[in-house]
Formats: structure tokens, C-alpha cells, sequence
């Protein structure tokens, strides 16, 4: 297969990133191939860092529990809690034990400090509350919804008491079960009480919009912004665990695509409150459709990427993230004949490779797929290269820690 040229690598740095597209996208997305990573956290750091100082971005959205989030935007925007305590509690999966988030969140608070709110980086969790082996109860999300209501309109309005909403949920570790993941009959999702929640939730919500325009003159931007969250947030978790407790061969499938069709809403809800840099695994970026073999066969499902850019279309770009070697985790050197490979023998240790150039250059040959010893690192689709607005590229990896939840794509 023939080399690439070595000038198809430039730095990754704002400016070349912009170079490589048609116009300031609202979501910005850098994906990455492994979560946890040393190396991957810093080259996302510096970059994002540049983005909005350079370019004027003010969200940096990470692949985490988005009511948790509001811990670590409360901290960056008003200096509330301590840092130890902020990336414990403000971050799902355990990640706030990783140091790239650590020095991320002490840099937005140092940048933010003496700024107006205007000119302030915020922080969001675009996840779901879900985790592999199960999800949240609705508890937080519905209680909280209920009670910005109950605060601002007539309450005749209300479908229920929140004393209806607490009857209804009962105790929270009967949603959180890890054995209903594999056990539908160990869900409550489809249990009378959880019926009843869904109409609720979803009179809640239309509550909310029905009553915009007094809830406008009401409310702080701020408030009805996570009022808007917190009925995402229930309603989507009610329609996972209703999933959760299904025994069709379209559960998986169901489970996957709600939890992307989340983060998708919860990403489009930051793009129009203004220009957003996004931080997640490829796969949940990415514009093709994603497949995963899960439960004995093939799962197909259409990743947050692939929703956002079909509602966005050039206001959306994804730079995916390649590696060539992790070596604590056994991932050495990359064959020469895969996409991974290529790169790898670029003199570049590092650098952002336009994905038009790569694609023209793959046309006569198309590389081989790779195939990674660790089921925590997903090599790249030769395929998915036209997908991408670039790609960049990391020689060597390898300084990250242990996936806390076992999970490759969470």
C-alpha cells in the first residue's frame, strides 16, 4: 500500500482545525478511540483551550451524566464546592479520577475567575444518568421538574402532587438494578407505577412548553434552561427502563439508540444556547451508523453524531481520534496495512490529517481494518474516513488508567 505523504499531518492546533472547514460549526466534536488516556485527555485540553480562546467557544460538553454536570458548571462559573469534591461528584463513570479532567475543570474555573457571565466557559454532562449495567431512577430529574413548576403556575396545572410523584417511584434501588440489564423481568420499567410516571413526565413537559411565555417572565435563562434538562432527562429515562424491561429481539437495539437519542437532544439544547466543543468516545460521534455485537449478534443503532448531523448539517463537525500504540495495554505497533498503520509511519508524533486528502489518497487501496488486543480501544472503520470532517492522530498512548466500569464505549 503506498505511503501517505508526510505533509498530509498538520499541528493540531484552533487554526488548523478551522482551516479544515467550511464554516464555525455550533458543535464542535473530537472524539476518542479509548477513554481515560493521558495523552488523548491532554491533545483534548490544549485544543479546546485554543478553541475558545481563539475561537470564541463557550461550552465544553463531556461524555458524562448531564445532571451531574451541573456540579462542575456551578464550580467553574461561581468557584462553588472544592475541586476533589467537585470532580467526585460532578462526574459519572468515576472519569473525575482521571487528571486531564481534573486539570480541565481547574482551568475553566481559572479562566472564568474575574470574567462577566457573558464571556464565561461553561461546562456540561451530555450523558445520559445511565451507565452499562443499568440507569438512574427518574427520581432527580422528575422531582426537580415537578417542583420548578409547582414554584411558577397555578396549581390546578399540576398533573400531580410531588407526595404522587414519591408514591410512584418508591424506593430508588428498584430502578437501579445491574441484574435487569440482563434480566427483563428484574426491570420496573413496564410496572404499572412506571406507566403511570411516563404520562406524567410527559404532561410535565408539555406542561413546561405550554406555559413558556409566563415561565419566560418568571425565570431566570438559567432556570429554564434546566427545567427544559430535567424533563429530557425524565422522559428519556422512563422510555430506557420501559426498554429495559422489553423481551423483543429489538431491546438492545432500543436501549443503545435512547441512550445516543439523548445525548443528541441534550447536545442540540447546548448548540442553541451557543458555540459548543463536545468530548466522547468515536463511536458515539460518529456520522455513519454504528453496530456493536451485543447478546449473541450484530446491534445497529444511530449514534449521537449521526442525529446531530442530520438536524445541523454543516453546523456540526467531528474530528475522530486515531492511536497507534498502547503499550501498558498490550496495543503495539499497528499493522502497515491498516488505517491506523499509515499514520503510524507518518514522522509526525502527533498530527490533525484533513480527511478529504486521506480519503483521495485510500481511493486505490482501501486499508485493512485492525483488530485491537484490548476490548477497551476501538481501532478506526477504514470506511468511516469519509465521515469525518478530520482525523488526528496519536503516535503513542499509553499513560491512561483502567477503565473503572469495564466499559469501551460508555
Amino acid at each position: 500500500m503506498t505511503a501517505l505523504a508526510g505533509d498530509i499531518a498538520q499541528p493540531v492546533e484552533a487554526a488548523t482545525v478551522m482551516r479544515l472547514l467550511p464554516t464555525r460549526p455550533r458543535l464542535l466534536a473530537l472524539g476518542e478511540p479509548t477513554h481515560g488516556d493521558d495523552v488523548l485527555l491532554e491533545l483534548r485540553n490544549d485544543l479546546f483551550r485554543q478553541l475558545v480562546e481563539q475561537e470564541g467557544y463557550r461550552t465544553i460538553a463531556i461524555e458524562s451524566d448531564c445532571l451531574m454536570g451541573l456540579v462542575v458548571d456551578d464550580h467553574v462559573t461561581s468557584g462553588t464546592g472544592v475541586l476533589d469534591d467537585v470532580v467526585e461528584r460532578g462526574f459519572s463513570h468515576e472519569w473525575g479520577a482521571f487528571p486531564g479532567n481534573r486539570d480541565l475543570v481547574r482551568w475553566m474555573r481559572a479562566y472564568n475567575d474575574g470574567r462577566p457571565a457573558a464571556e464565561q466557559v461553561r461546562f456540561a454532562g451530555f450523558d445520559g444518568p445511565l451507565e452499562i449495567t443499568g440507569a438512574a431512577s427518574p427520581r432527580q430529574a422528575l422531582t426537580a421538574l415537578h417542583a420548578h413548576l409547582a414554584a411558577r403556575v397555578d396549581a390546578a396545572l399540576l398533573p400531580c402532587t410531588a407526595e404522587t410523584l414519591d408514591g410512584l417511584l418508591g424506593a430508588d434501588d428498584r430502578w437501579t438494578d445491574p441484574a435487569a440489564m440482563r434480566d427483563p423481568s428484574r426491570s420496573v420499567g413496564r410496572t404499572p407505577d412506571a406507566v403511570a410516571l411516563r404520562l406524567l413526565a410527559d404532561d410535565l413537559v408539555a406542561l413546561l412548553d405550554a406555559q413558556a411565555p409566563r415561565l419566560q417572565a418568571s425565570s431566570a435563562p438559567e432556570d429554564r434552561d434546566r427545567a427544559l434538562l430535567y424533563g429530557r432527562t425524565a422522559t428519556g429515562l422512563l422510555r430506557y427502563h420501559s426498554w429495559m424491561a422489553d423481551t423483543s429481539p429489538g431491546r438492545l437495539a432500543w436501549l443503545l439508540g435512547v441512550r445516543d437519542s439523548m445525548m443528541a437532544a441534550n447536545l442540540l439544547a447546548l448548540a442553541d444556547r451557543g458555540p459548543t466543543l463536545v468530548s466522547a468516545h468515536n463511536g458515539h460521534l460518529q456520522r455513519d451508523q454504528s453496530t456493536m455485537r451485543m447478546g449473541g449478534g450484530p446491534v445497529e443503532w444511530w449514534s449521537a453524531g449521526a442525529i446531530v448531523s442530520a438536524r445541523l448539517g454543516e453546523q456540526y463537525a467531528f474530528l475522530a481520534t486515531a492511536l497507534g500504540t498502547i503499550g501498558h495495554r498490550g496495543v503495539g505497533a499497528p499493522p502497515p496495512d491498516t488505517l491506523e498503520g499509515l499514520l503510524y509511519a507518518l514522522p509526525q508524533e502527533r498530527g490533525l490529517v484533513d480527511a478529504r486528502r486521506l480519503a483521495a489518497a485510500l481511493a486505490d487501496a482501501t486499508p485493512a481494518p485492525r483488530v485491537s488486543p484490548w476490548y477497551g480501544y476501538s481501532p478506526l472503520d477504514p470506511a468511516s474516513v469519509a465521515g469525518t470532517d478530520g482525523i488526528a492522530f496519536v503516535k503513542d498512548a499509553g499513560r491512561g488508567q483502567a477503565l473503572p466500569h469495564g466499559d469501551a464505549t460508555a
